[in-house]
């Protein structure tokens, strides 16, 4: 790696695509206890955390990404390109959430997942991401406030019946990017600005808690109260990672491994459960017990590690 910093966005990327995992091939095994998955509605778990995780992973090399390319290629195709990979990041979520409708994983009929959240999100964030930090501080919390006041009073149902919030969830998603991308400016800037990132972070999930006393936390409305507290909490656990690789020089070789092309493995960690889940044989997977849901977990990780050190040793990033 280049430096430390760039080892610590690969680590925590890295992290970010192995918890969704597990995550994933936990939701479906009911042996699991429910602190280990989603929360149905209102309420929050570690699981609700990892969505974001990658959001802010997303957010901290948006900006650096955007200006680079700009500076390179121009404008029209600089924005042709970002349209390109976020459409292409949704086309992937419908092609997952396709699968899972086939098999009847989406009783609602509505095939929403976190990919097109990302995708729609990642659109959004273009419009504002040349702007000022302040300016698209205050478009993140304006996009909040709006977004709560529709969900309360008009869209609450739907939004309920739609996975990941559905289409109009992505508003919310997409403040989450962007006031991610202020806390990246933070970041990679100099002086006070990269000495105030941690402690913004923590106003961040304060702000978040506090809230969550008059606005339901919930990952499945993307309500305000979630996204400012898995917002502050992403950026808290970056900077963990950053702290280890800076002062400590810890490698995290796995994770760095699994954070070079996290779609790549993201996409196969889903093919690998449809083999677990395609049979249609409860045992197999659904009501498997402890021994089998313990190795079919270690299959999983076992074999997206073996890719993903392969892609690395023929030094191969596929990106959008």
């Amino acid at each position: 790696m280049k430096s430390n910093r760039l080892s610590s966005l690969d680590q925590f990327r890295g992290f970010a695509i192995l918890t969704m995992a597990l995550a994933n091939f936990m939701g479906g095994v009911i042996l699991i206890p429910a602190f280990l998955k989603h929360a149905p509605d209102i309420g929050l778990t570690v699981i609700d955390l990892i969505a974001p995780f990658f959001i802010f992973a997303i957010s901290l090399t948006y900006g650096l990404s955007f200006r680079h390319r700009l500076e390179r290629d121009g404008a029209f195709k600089t924005y042709t390109q970002f349209v390109i990979r976020y459409l292409a990041i949704i086309g992937l979520g419908a092609l997952i959430s396709a699968g899972e409708t086939a098999v009847g994983e989406n009783p609602s009929g509505i095939d929403w997942g976190v990919l097109q959240a990302i995708g729609m999100a990642g659109l959004i964030t273009l419009v504002v991401i040349r702007l000022p930090s302040i300016y698209r501080a205050l478009i993140g919390v304006g996009i909040l406030v709006v977004y709560q006041v529709i969900l309360d009073h008009f869209l609450l149902d739907l939004t309920l019946r739609s996975p990941h919030g559905g289409l109009f969830g992505s508003l919310n998603w997409a403040a989450m990017m962007i006031l991610g991308t202020v806390l990246a400016d933070l970041f990679h800037g100099q002086g006070g600005l990269k000495k105030a990132f941690p402690w913004v972070s923590l106003a961040v999930l304060a702000v978040g808690i506090g809230l969550a006393f008059v606005l339901p936390v919930s990952k499945h409305r993307v309500s305000s109260s979630y996204v400012l507290i898995s917002l502050g909490a992403s950026a808290l656990l970056f900077l963990l990672f950053h702290g280890l690789a800076e002062r400590f020089h810890w490698k995290g070789r796995f994770l760095v491994v699994w954070g070079k092309n996290p779609l790549t493995l993201y996409f196969l960690h889903y093919l690998i459960i449809g083999l677990f889940f395609l049979p249609g044989i409860a045992a197999i997977y659904q009501a498997a017990p402890l021994w089998l849901v313990l190795v079919e977990m270690t299959l999983l990780i076992g074999i997206i590690s073996a890719v993903a050190y392969w892609l690395d040793n023929k030094n191969i990033v596929i990106s959008l």
